[in-house]
């Protein structure tokens, strides 16, 4: 799996269409992984903005720091993992389908500039190995972008 990852890295030199495949790829290859996409600093504002994704679409474009998941990993800089979305008081729904997420920041030169965030339709469903896999994915990604 990481080396598909390394392949699909090297193979490109559009950051959007590097990052799309990411996602596609990721979405394709793991049964529970039913949306998959990277939400990125929005310039200076405290706010996260949408970018590549696969999955259903989302009203979630825009998201606050501090707010949902993504908005309090852009704010604590740590994994966040959540095996029950409706055990989280601050979580955004982005649809009646997710039953739980994680989400792993991405740093570049020590500042999270931005994240992945992976939705799945199956409660109680990732593992170490998941935390893992993309926090290799974040590490790539961080070199791109």
């Amino acid at each position: 799996m990481k080396n598909n990852i390394t392949s699909i890295l090297e193979s490109n030199t559009d950051k959007n269409v590097t990052l799309q495949q990411i996602c596609d790829y990721l979405e394709s290859s793991i049964s529970y992984y039913d949306w998959v996409g990277f939400y990125f600093k929005n310039g200076d504002k405290n706010e996260l903005k949408l970018g590549p994704f696969t999955g259903e679409p989302t009203e979630h474009t825009i998201i606050p720091f501090g707010k949902g998941i993504c908005g309090q990993v852009a704010v604590s800089n740590e994994n966040f993992v959540v095996q029950d979305v409706s055990e989280q008081d601050n979580y955004i729904s982005c649809g009646w389908k997710v039953k739980s997420e994680i989400v792993i920041p991405i740093f570049v030169n020590g500042k999270n500039i931005g994240q992945i965030d992976i939705d799945s339709h199956t409660p109680n469903t990732f593992t170490k190995k998941d935390e893992e896999l993309l926090e290799f994915v974040c590490e790539q990604v961080a070199k791109i972008v």
